[in-house]
C-alpha cells in the first residue's frame, strides 16, 4: 500500500486526507491502481554506477581481445570505426540484450533488488530496453548521467527520458510493503449498527474515508483531530441516525457498516453466479448419460 500521505487543504475549507500518489501508487491508463514501488534515485543511481563499471570493464577487455588479433598495419580510420562499432555493442546491444532476457534486470539491479517494468506493471520486451539504452547513450553516457538526473529530479516520478520514451519505470522488488489498517467497530456503536443507515454515502467519502484511516497514524495530533471533524460533517449529512460520539469513532462505524454492506453484496452476487453456473453445466432432462 501507498506509504506517503499528505493533508491537502481544499478550497472549500475543509480539510482532506488524500494519498500523494506521485510516488508509490501507480496509475494505468484503465485507471486501476497499481500496487507498486517505484525505486529512488539513490537506488537507480547505485545501479547505474555498477552497471557503468561492467560495461566499461567489457568494453577495455573486448578492445584488449580485439588489439591482439587485428593487424599491426590496420589503417588508422578503420581501427577507430571498429572502436566506435565495438563501444556501440557494449553500450546499447549488451544492455538491450541483457535487460529483455532477464525481464529487466541487469547486474546493477540485482544488486539494488530493482527491475525495468512496462507501466502497466508487466516484463519489458527488446523495444523497451533498446530504447532505452539507446536513449541512455545521450542521458548517461555522453552527459555523465546530468540529464537523466535532471529528468528524473523534476519529474512526477523518478523516470529519466529513456524511460518516459519507451513506457517504463523501475520498481523497487525489495520495498516491505505495509498493510492496510483494520478498521472494527468501536463498541459503544454495536447498538447503532443495528439501526444505521449509511446506504446513500457517496463513493467520493467512502474513498476518502478509507485514505484518512490508512493515513491517520502519519498526521499530526492537530491536523488527524480537523480532518476527523471535516470528514464526520461530511458524512452526516448521509448517515441516520448520527450518534453523539467522537468524530473518529463515528467515522470508524461508517467504514465497517459499508464494509460489511459490500461483503454482503458480494456474497449475494457469488451466490447467484454459482447457481447459473450449476444450471448452465447441469445435464438437461431426459438426456442420456
Amino acid at each position: 500500500m501507498p506509504k506517503t500521505r499528505v493533508p491537502r487543504d481544499l478550497a472549500d475549507g475543509r480539510f482532506v486526507v488524500a494519498l500523494d500518489d506521485t510516488h508509490d501508487e501507480l496509475v494505468v491508463g484503465e485507471a486501476v491502481a497499481l500496487d507498486v514501488q517505484p525505486a529512488g534515485i539513490a537506488l537507480r543511481l547505485a545501479a547505474a554506477l555498477l552497471d557503468g563499471v561492467c560495461l566499461l570493464g567489457l568494453y577495455v577487455m573486448l578492445m584488449i581481445g580485439l588489439s591482439r588479433v587485428w593487424p599491426s598495419d590496420l589503417d588508422e580510420a578503420w581501427a577507430a570505426a571498429l572502436s566506435i562499432g565495438v563501444l556501440v555493442v557494449v553500450l546499447v546491444l549488451v544492455p538491450a540484450a541483457l535487460e529483455t532476457v532477464t525481464r529487466g534486470k541487469s547486474v546493477g539491479r540485482y544488486a539494488t533488488g530493482t527491475r525495468v517494468v512496462r507501466l502497466d506493471g508487466g516484463a519489458i520486451g527488446f523495444r523497451h530496453a533498446f530504447t532505452r539504452a539507446l536513449v541512455g547513450l545521450f542521458e548517461l553516457w555522453m552527459t555523465f548521467g546530468s540529464v537523466a538526473l535532471l529528468v528524473a529530479l523534476f519529474g512526477s516520478r523518478p523516470r529519466r527520458l529513456g524511460d518516459l520514451l519507451a513506457g517504463t519505470f523501475v520498481q523497487h522488488e525489495r520495498a516491505a510493503k505495509q498493510r492496510s489498517p483494520e478498521v472494527l467497530m468501536p463498541a459503544e456503536l454495536v447498538a447503532w449498527a443495528g439501526v444505521a443507515d449509511v446506504s446513500a454515502l457517496p463513493q467520493r467519502l467512502e474513498n476518502r474515508l478509507g485514505a484518512f484511516f490508512r493515513g491517520a497514524a502519519d498526521l499530526r495530533p492537530e491536523l488527524r483531530e480537523a480532518a476527523a471533524r471535516s470528514l464526520a460533517a461530511a458524512v452526516a449529512e448521509y448517515a441516520h441516525p448520527v450518534p453523539a460520539v467522537h468524530p473518529e469513532v463515528f467515522l470508524a462505524g461508517v467504514v465497517v457498516l459499508r464494509r460489511e454492506r459490500d461483503l454482503r453484496a458480494l456474497r449475494g452476487r457469488a451466490a447467484v453466479l454459482d447457481r447459473a453456473s450449476a444450471v448452465a453445466t447441469a445435464r438437461p432432462p431426459g438426456f442420456p448419460r
